[in-house]
């Protein structure tokens, strides 16, 4: 029988990394799907369902407070008066920390006769592992071991899960039961606990309260105020440490852990509330950066990390096996060289800087050596282990690399964005080694124009945009997708490249739907619901639209905006890791992309991302000067952005373009 991976689009999470809950929106947790409680990469609940009377109740909604507890209402119609209206309901209370979930389950009595019933929870656990889950594995479950009245646990693999519930009973099949009965007009509370401790954790929760301002957003358009607030709150709730440094984790449920590209995209977005995340995402990545070759693991000396996981990451139907510490990826690197020049350019102090110019240094040689194997000039990957990941960009999955007709593309693959993201390190690279009188700046914008040169030669192609990539014989891979929109802003086009690119991206065929499709519904491999090929990213809109902006499109750029802030209205304001791309013209809404994670650091960090291109704020702390730039016309009506911080400092955006509370030495550029 073939696995499937597991839906998520209607679950519902509670979370506080790196502890997530799971449920169905009545707050069930059944033995199904990805449903369960996961801490870290394995899920130490699979099942907790509470029953009246050996009745599931009737769910009539629920309501977040906070990422961290959720509220659950039901009915329970068999119980109180007769008649149609409900006299007894359920409201279930789900609050999880770090490594804990509390319950809390109040019946409420408006019944004019005393109300007798027996409340139970099944508990149940198979500590599988985040690669079972994902693939629709097989999980056995443990037994529960009952220590005493209300307390269970369970044990596996060194993890230990332990459920205490006060005035209930237990049994070893996991059943809590609590005896009620409630006087006319009255309630009562039962509560249970459940705890996880899992020594061989890599992550854990930070012990600070906050890495970034507080913003306050109040926009014409409310839809973007709201989008930033909810997103803030979900950000707070992936923030993770490896015990010295915080960073996000990735997305709920599966990349609830340390990633490369995915932290440092998503404190890149987070740069205008503060400096803090991105010095410790920097931080922690440089301490895991690469020394030596070793092909299994795709490492090699300068190279950022991918993913980071308590253990071997095995997908047998997928044949990935993944080492625990994991370097398949093309992108990290530069992308980490950026961030540190971002940061820096926002009033990053500059001693911290300097404490990373070694790991700058070993991550520029890796763009010239490794990262480019055959020696023609662009980075490239391959995975000679056989067992890793066949596409190591961003779009990873193994039929993103695409022809116009359809056809998958052979590796060694060179992708469009990865050669602009290796452009623009080469470039900060060497305005960092400059600013800190370190030798090897000229040699790094030679590199720089060099690449520029080549990729005009060999990326172009009929259509009159770039390539999505070459292939293994330095054949353009001629799809029209979203990865060339990365380019935008980096340096590498003319300006009239970036009008062909920002024509062929504001097309129909691109921006037809709820943001910016992954790739055009006219070529070949398109599919509205396909992981890389036709859906539509959160965080790709929105580095695109930045993109778009800065490169003096603001039309093209407003069009994806609007069509984000549209999908989040649908989606509640926690936008996800993706949607479907199907045209504005037959779905009046957008549609989800059902194993699609969410909450997602990158898609919640582009909330701030779309509110700093709306406003059009870009620092240069170290020269003096900050652009203010806001798209024309105040497309989402008048932004006020209170709680900014440039160097450390709080700052206010006004309507009208007016910036308060810059520090001493800094000039406002328009």
């Amino acid at each position: 029988m073939t696995r499937l991976q597991p839906l998520l689009h209607d679950l519902v999470a509670t979370i506080a990394a790196p502890t997530t809950a799971l449920a169905g929106p009545d707050g069930q947790i059944r033995a199904a799907g990805v449903q369960g409680v996961f801490h870290g990469d394995a899920r130490v609940l699979s099942e907790a369902v509470l029953h009246l009377d050996d009745r599931e109740t009737e769910p009539i909604g629920h309501a977040f407070d906070g990422a961290g507890t959720t509220h659950f209402v039901s009915l329970a119609r068999w119980l109180g008066d007769p008649g149609p209206d409900p006299t007894v309901r359920i409201e279930r209370t789900r609050m999880v920390t770090a490594g804990r979930i509390d319950e809390r389950i109040t019946l409420v009595s408006d019944a004019s006769v005393p109300v007798s019933t027996t409340v139970t929870v099944d508990l149940a656990a198979d500590l599988a592992s985040i690669a079972v889950v994902k693939t629709g594995g097989p999980a056995t479950p443990v037994a529960a071991r009952r220590y005493a009245d209300g307390v269970l646990t369970w044990e596996r693999d060194d993890i230990t899960v332990t459920a205490t519930a006060e005035h209930a009973g237990a049994d070893d099949r996991g059943r809590l039961t609590w005896p009620v009965t409630l006087a006319p007009g009255t309630t009562t509370t039962v509560t249970f606990t459940v705890r996880a401790n899992d020594p061989a954790a890599v992550v854990h929760a930070p012990t600070r309260a906050h890495d970034w301002s507080a913003a306050q957003v109040t926009t014409g358009d409310q839809r973007l105020g709201r989008l930033v607030t909810r997103s803030l709150d979900d950000l707070r709730s992936l923030r993770l440490t490896d015990g010295e440094d915080v960073f996000l984790g990735a997305g709920v449920p599966w990349f609830l852990t340390l990633f490369g590209r995915d932290s440092i995209w998503a404190a890149r977005m987070l740069l205008p509330l503060g400096t803090d995340l991105a010095a410790g995402t920097l931080r922690v990545l440089a301490r895991r950066q690469g020394t030596k070759l070793d092909p299994d693991s795709g490492e090699a000396p300068g190279k950022i990390l991918h993913e980071l996981r308590r253990q071997e990451m095995v997908m047998e139907s997928h044949n990935l096996h993944l080492p625990a510490a994991y370097y398949g990826t093309i992108d990290a690197t530069p992308l980490w060289i950026s961030l540190l020049h971002d940061a820096w350019r926002w009033g990053l102090a500059s001693a911290e800087v300097s404490k990373l110019l070694p790991h700058l240094q070993a991550a520029l040689d890796w763009l010239a050596t490794d990262a480019d194997p055959d020696g023609d000039g662009f980075l490239e990957y391959l995975d000679t282990s056989g067992r890793g990941l066949a596409n190591q960009g961003w779009k990873d999955s193994g039929d993103a690399v695409r022809y116009h007709d359809g056809r998958l593309a052979e590796p060694p693959i060179a992708l469009a964005e990865v050669q602009g993201y290796a452009y623009r390190a080469a470039l900060d690279g060497a305005d960092l080694l400059d600013a800190f009188e370190r030798p090897g700046g000229d040699r790094w914008r030679e590199h720089a124009a060099g690449l520029a040169d080549r990729f005009r030669a060999k990326f172009w192609v009929d259509g009159g945009y770039p390539a999505m990539a070459l292939d293994r014989d330095k054949r353009p891979v001629d799809a029209l997708t979203s990865n060339i929109g990365h380019l935008l802003g980096t340096g590498l086009l003319t300006a009239a490249e970036e009008r062909a690119v920002a024509t062929a991206l504001g097309s129909e065929a691109m921006s037809g739907g709820y943001g910016l499709r992954t790739m055009s519904d006219r070529d070949g491999g398109f599919a509205p619901l396909s992981y890389h090929c036709g859906s539509v990213w959160t965080h790709d809109t929105a580095i695109v639209a930045a993109g778009l902006a800065k490169a003096g499109f603001p039309a093209e750029a407003t069009t994806l905006i609007d069509g984000l802030l549209t999908a989040a209205e649908t989606f509640d304001y926690r936008l996800p890791e993706l949607h479907a791309g199907h045209p504005r013209s037959a779905l009046n809404r957008p549609m989800p992309y059902p194993a699609a994670c969410r909450p997602q650091a990158w898609s919640a960090a582009a909330a701030v991302l779309i509110l700093q291109t709306t406003i059009g704020l870009e620092p240069d702390v170290p020269n003096g000067r900050v652009r203010l730039n806001p798209l024309p016309d105040s497309p989402f009506g008048p932004v006020t952005a209170r709680g900014l911080r440039i160097a450390d400092h709080p700052i206010n955006v006004t309507p009208g373009s007016r910036l308060t509370g810059l520090p001493a030495g800094l000039s406002v550029e328009r």
